[in-house]
């Protein structure tokens, strides 16, 4: 990513907002706002902020299945199946 075109002082935001959304969403990248040439804040359109959400989401996920992996805090094939099973049951139960 070429910073120095996503780069816009802060008080751009204040006359493009529209422009600077619309080009944040036709690009997916954000777009860096500075004040006094310092970067202050980020804006990103939704959809990009989402899909990093749900990875981040993702990556912790695996990062506590990996910590009970190496803990041995783990559940046998059966254990798991049951297990699942029986949340299935109860969510099925209050439809």
């Amino acid at each position: 990513m070429n910073y120095a075109k996503a780069t816009e002082p802060l008080s751009s935001l204040k006359t493009r907002s529209a422009d600077l959304i619309r080009h944040s969403k036709e690009t997916g990248q954000p777009v860096i706002l500075t004040r006094n040439g310092r970067p202050a804040a980020i804006l990103q359109d939704i959809e990009t902020y989402q899909r990093q959400r749900d990875a981040l989401l993702l990556l912790k996920l695996a990062m506590q299945g990996e910590r009970d992996y190496r803990r041995g805090d783990v559940l046998s094939d059966e254990e798991a199946d049951a297990h699942f099973r029986s949340k299935l049951e109860e969510l099925a139960a209050r439809a």
